[in-house]
């Protein structure tokens, strides 16, 4: 932690009056001089003013550095907010920078309604109000992780003038795909600390938990605040993690892939959340960004895709840029589910099935490769399934390295360092759509399809992977050894059963040519 240095410019509390004549409340940090400099603004219902303090032992963190482990170190300054960008580094910089209150939270007036087109507007207002103070230039980005880069999409579509970029750092873009209810299986865990949380920071009108329980299914409540991503048309860089699949990663990749700016980067790594937002490298690629769209610098854009391949957690093995998502020399490779828990590249000539219990049992198959490959891009399973004693299933599938033997780790999300490669969770009864409910029959055999999130990972000669297939998340929920605060909802009693045979139950791989 680094005190902010004495001389520091800080407007605290400075009254931005909305269209409606409600007053949100902003901090901001200018560099000395009259300017006019470029802004970058975060908005976020977390409270401004929530910034670590000194004690008598030392700096305090915000809480939720504190119960999510950090992989690594970080240096941040005194006025750092959850979340938030440096404001002290960034006015070294020659940015100002604002942390702005939104409608309900912190000092603002009001009462906020949390990713909906309502926030959007408030936060169109602040950019317009940032981009025509005497100390901007006319030209504001937007910067932050999680809810901080959520508050960006639905007003960046409004297409604000002032608006000149954009670089939500790890934020997922669907609240019911990506992070309430991955491929309809209701997450129990984080989601309800984030739901609680938010009603004790802030006045809200809407209870998104509530909303849930009403909405079990991706109706139009839920497209209501899912953003629009082919309106976005300012320069885009955004994160995209292969660690925080749990979260944000399938979202990010959503943005980079579907939104309708000229010029959208991706920075992807493997890391820690915080150590690698705060890094040198991070940093140094958010500056060129906003260096090249907020001050018109004569610099080149930013490559397409900044790709960072691991071998295992702690072992990189190359970093190079890619000009498209996904590579468009892979090789898309089908792995076929056979007997005696193999996967192969040759389709079985003969059916097979194999039976586990939903709620305690998971089933394995594996392939051990006989070169050094390298697996970049997401990854799917084609599943012919069927259930006994049950008419539904929420099924979880992981991709798992091994190497000799042994399981290798790899960064996941809540800085949990034994996460798998990859990942992917599906309602049955909503293979077909996540709007409406399709029950197994009795004896009835369906093809159901699960994405995988994406990764980058290098498997040597002799390595293995090793593809997992289960009723219930495949880790346990405890502090010391589980996926602390990761939780989904188990299926209910009763068993699956898994076919293979010519043209069923098959993984595809993303292989990139050596």
């Amino acid at each position: 932690m680094v005190p902010a240095p004495v001389d520091l410019l800080k407007d605290h509390d400075v009254a931005v009056r909305m269209r409606d004549g409600v007053a949100l409340r902003v901090n901001v940090y200018r560099p000395p001089g009259r300017g006019p400099f470029p802004v970058i603004l975060s908005v976020h219902p977390y409270g401004k003013d929530a910034l670590p303090r000194r004690t008598r032992r030392g700096w305090r963190l915000n809480f939720q550095f504190r119960i999510m482990n950090q992989p690594a170190p970080i240096q941040i300054s005194s006025e750092t907010g959850w979340e938030a960008p440096d404001p002290v580094a960034w006015v070294a910089r020659g940015y100002v920078v604002i942390n702005a209150d939104a409608r309900g939270a912190g000092t603002s007036d009001g009462t906020g309604s949390l990713l909906s087109d309502d926030e959007a507007r408030d936060t169109y207002d602040l950019i317009e109000w940032a981009g025509t103070q005497p100390w901007s230039n006319g030209r504001v980005g937007m910067l932050g992780v999680s809810y901080l880069a959520l508050s960006q999409y639905k007003s960046a579509a409004l297409h604000p003038p002032h608006l000149a970029a954009i670089c939500p750092w790890e934020g997922f873009t669907d609240a019911y795909r990506d992070f309430m209810t991955p491929g309809g299986v209701p997450e129990r865990g984080f989601s309800v600390i984030w739901q609680t949380l938010t009603r004790r920071v802030a006045r809200l009108s809407v209870d998104i938990g509530e909303q849930r329980r009403r909405h079990p299914l991706r109706d139009e409540w839920w497209q209501s605040i899912t953003p629009d991503l082919a309106r976005i048309e300012v320069p885009i860089l955004a994160c995209a993690s292969f660690s925080d699949h749990n979260l944000h990663s399938q979202g990010s990749w959503r943005l980079i892939e579907q939104a309708g700016s000229a010029e959208r980067s991706a920075y992807t790594h493997r890391g820690g959340k915080w150590a690698v937002f705060y890094s040198d490298d991070a940093q140094r690629a958010q500056t060129a960004f906003f260096d090249r769209h907020l001050r018109n610098l004569d610099a080149p854009a930013l490559p397409r895709v900044r790709l960072e391949v691991r071998e295992r957690g702690d072992t990189v093995v190359a970093v190079r840029t890619e000009n498209e998502w996904p590579l468009s020399r892979t090789r898309w490779t089908t792995m076929h589910l056979g007997n005696d828990g193999k996967l192969g590249e040759s389709a079985p000539t003969a059916v097979g099935a194999a039976t586990f219990r939903l709620r305690r049992q998971a089933i394995a198959f594996s392939h051990h490769f006989d070169r050094d490959v390298e697996l970049t891009g997401p990854m799917s399973l084609r599943l012919r399934i069927s259930l006994d004693g049950n008419d539904d299933a929420h099924l979880f599938v992981g991709v798992e390295k091994w190497s000799d033997g042994q399981y290798v780790p790899f960064e996941g999300s809540y800085g949990y360092g034994r996460d798998r490669i990859a990942d992917g969770r599906l309602r049955l009864a909503l293979r077909d759509s996540l709007d409406a409910l399709t029950p197994l029959q009795p004896g009835e055999v369906v093809d159901a399809d699960i994405a995988l999130s994406a990764s980058s990972t290098l498997f040597r000669a002799g390595d293995e992977l090793r593809l997992l297939i289960a009723g219930r998340y495949l880790e346990p929920f405890n502090p010391l050894f589980g996926h602390l605060p990761a939780r989904y909802t188990p299926s209910r009693r009763g068993n699956a059963v898994v076919h293979w045979g010519p043209g069923a139950s098959a993984l595809t791989i993303p292989v990139i040519p050596g």
